[in-house]
């Protein structure tokens, strides 16, 4: 791992990190430390992280650099700015706009990502929710801590600009302790978190939750006697320096350490004991096999497979590990081991989308390469993983245009010879996510909703009788989506209600992402406009921290975009509302409703087709819709000859957004063909 705390060599895109957790540094992608040059260039740098992505003036910067600033101090920054983008952005084309460090009215800014600046991702990382589980805030906090190379800013003094932000930091860093120390007495690893807490106490004797959480880890660990030594020394440490007397939980402990209260015991519970046996477990294998790299890798893979369904921070952490992985087992070269890395994680993807596309493409290349290295003979079980890969990696791939691209037609081929060999087989689990495969790549044309239902059909009988709940929560999301597209609504119920009870029974907490979807399109469906927006905008909430950016990006608005289009009503989302990946198909209809209709006709003409997913019948209905409001025979030809396949469906095959049925939509577009224009 580099100093960034992220992980290279992986051919994703790796921006540069900025670094303020100690001296002020940054590194580029292969964790080389990038020429800051001077004091100064740095302390112009550390301003601008300082003011958290707002300009900060010109005039402000000079104030805050010198007490008595020299003549020409303007142009000087300026010319630190100029350093600074050069180091920053080395390969920056001339004449192109810096991405980072930004001229903005009268100063500058930092529009780095919460992800480029240490400090930042470290209060992310300290955010993590209180009721999350502690094997993930002891994973999360120890990564975080490791960040710190010593004071924040420490190459700036007691700056008068800085103080503020540095008191919060180290105030975060405390508390990061603390909070580490808490996951690891409730995992059961109560001596290991005694020595840390320990030195914490000596260098900041005024923290009066370190030192209750020093005495619970040395009564946790059998030492009864030291831990009430603990409460006294800081009974008495209160007392004689600050005239107070310890707060009450302090109190309650020593008095539950004298009583030898049964809440004290570390296995008082089942979820303590499930806890404490993970913690030793972890440990036993993190010295077992220390320097088994391949018995590593291989394990890493799986636990990616499991991180992934916790939900958005696991979702996010296990895509990015599951590429070091790989990338990792390519170096070593052995194309057996590598197939089995990247085929062990078979996590179920219903979303057509992808969260990451770019590190979607490189693990496709990379199963395209292992699949090349694999002996011609054997191996099929791998083989068939690769190609399940390939398949559900390649989602979206095609158009829904008149015929397959030539880069789709490996995709399909890719899910055909997966489920060929998964049947040859007879491997429960491999025909599952071969299934899953054939399913992504069902998008080629509209109107397919009877092909895919017949698959969650599959998939859900499979996965009941082989025991894969987690494919069978993907049999019951794809029938969602496809009973819906059939209007079929009690069938969808059904199933929603069957993913959650099994969401709930094996802990799979993005589910309800969709199923919450799923029941605000129903209430579009049966409900009035002000019912249906509200219950979008309850449905919105649940897309933040899902880990889910394919799914989250443009389909709040375009929900709301659907009831309005669906009742007539004016657009109930403003002009700067994200539309993601949607915009180019959004934005016909938004021009002709403002009566631009030359830009309309212009945007219809030079308008692809949009991709094969589970949106394109909802966006060929929204071009159906701006084709008819500008007169533009040739796009409203183009639409019908789309959705014809489609006519007997409802325009909701996402199972979470729909324009109603799609013969409303060819019949607008009859009438309007037939009259010649509008």
């Amino acid at each position: 791992m580099d100093p960034s705390g992220r992980t290279g060599g992986t051919g994703a895109v790796v921006r540069v990190t900025i670094g303020v957790l100690g001296a002020v540094t940054a590194w580029g992608e292969a964790g080389e430390a990038l020429p800051l040059r001077g004091p100064k260039h740095r302390a112009v740098l550390a301003r601008l992280v300082v003011a958290r992505r707002r300009v900060v003036p010109v005039a402000r910067i000079v104030e805050d650099l010198w007490d008595d600033p020299p003549d020409g101090a303007v142009g000087t920054v300026r010319t630190f700015v100029a350093a600074l983008r050069r180091a920053l952005e080395p390969d920056r084309p001339p004449r192109t706009p810096p991405r980072l460090l930004i001229t903005e009215g009268p100063g500058y800014a930092l529009r780095a990502g919460a992800e480029e600046v240490d400090a930042w991702r470290f209060e992310r990382a300290v955010s993590t929710p209180e009721d999350a589980h502690p094997s993930r805030v002891l994973t999360v906090l120890t990564e975080a801590l490791e960040w710190w190379r010593g004071p924040a800013y420490a190459d700036f003094g007691d700056a008068p600009w800085l103080r503020a932000e540095r008191a919060r930091l180290t105030e975060l860093r405390l508390h990061a302790v603390e909070r580490r120390a808490g996951a690891r007495i409730a995992l059961g690893a109560s001596a290991e978190a005694v020595p840390d807490l320990d030195a914490h106490v000596t260098e900041h004797p005024w923290r009066e939750d370190a030192w209750r959480l020093l005495a619970l880890a040395l009564y946790r660990s059998g030492r009864q006697t030291d831990a009430l030594a603990v409460v006294r020394r800081a009974r008495g440490m209160l007392a004689e320096h600050l005239g107070v007397d310890p707060g009450p939980r302090l109190r309650r402990l020593e008095e539950d350490i004298l009583r030898q209260e049964p809440r004290l015991d570390p296995d008082a519970d089942a979820e303590s004991a499930v806890d404490r046996v993970w913690a030793r477990a972890t440990a036993a294998y993190e010295s077992a096999v220390a320097s088994r790299a391949r018995t590593r890798l291989e394990s890493t893979a799986g636990l990616m497979r499991d991180l992934a369904v916790t939900g958005g921070g696991g979702l996010e952490a296990s895509r990015r590990h599951r590429v070091a992985a790989v990338a990792a087992a390519e170096r070593l070269g052995d194309p057996e081991l590598t197939a089995r890395v990247v085929g062990a994680y078979d996590v179920p993807a219903i979303w057509t989308r992808g969260d990451d596309p770019e590190q979607a493409r490189w693990l496709v290349g990379a199963a395209e390469r292992i699949l090349r290295q694999l002996p011609p003979e054997g191996h099929d079980a791998a083989r068939c993983r690769l190609l399940a890969t390939i398949a559900v990696e390649s989602r979206g791939a095609h158009s829904t245009g008149r015929a397959v691209s030539a880069e789709a037609v490996r995709p399909l081929r890719a899910a055909r010879q997966a489920e060929e060999i998964a049947r040859r087989l007879d491997d429960a689990s491999l025909l599952a996510f071969a299934l899953n495969g054939t399913f992504m790549q069902t998008f080629h044309r509209t109107g397919l909703a009877a092909r895919r239902d017949a698959i969650g059909a599959e998939i859900v009988s499979l996965s009941a009788r082989n025991g894969l709940p987690r494919h069978e929560v993907l049999g019951h999301l794809v029938r969602v989506q496809a009973r819906c597209a059939l209007s079929d609504l009690p069938a969808a119920d059904r199933h929603a209600a069957a993913a959650d009870a099994l969401a709930a029974r094996h802990e799979l907490p993005l589910v309800s992402v969709f199923t919450t979807w799923y029941r605000a399109l129903r209430t579009a469906l049966t409900e009035p406009p002000a019912a249906a927006l509200a219950a979008y905008e309850r449905a919105a909430e649940c897309l933040h921290g899902s880990g889910m950016p394919g799914l989250r990006h443009g389909l709040p608005p375009l929900a709301l975009l659907s009831v309005a289009v669906r009742h007539g009503l004016p657009l109930p989302v403003g002009p700067h509302a994200d539309w993601g990946p949607y915009a180019p198909w959004v934005r016909p209809l938004l021009l002709a409703a403002e009566g631009r209709e030359e830009e309309s006709r212009a945007a219809l003409r030079d308008l692809p087709p949009p991709p094969g997913d589970l949106m394109s019948e909802v966006l060929w209905c929204l071009v159906a819709r701006a084709a008819v409001a500008v007169g533009d025979r040739p796009a409203m030809l183009r639409a019908r000859a789309r959705l014809i396949p489609a006519a007997g469906e409802q325009a909701a095959g996402s199972g979470l957004v729909t324009l109603g049925p799609v013969a409303g939509h060819l019949e607008r577009l009859a009438e309007a063909l037939d009259r010649g224009g509008p």
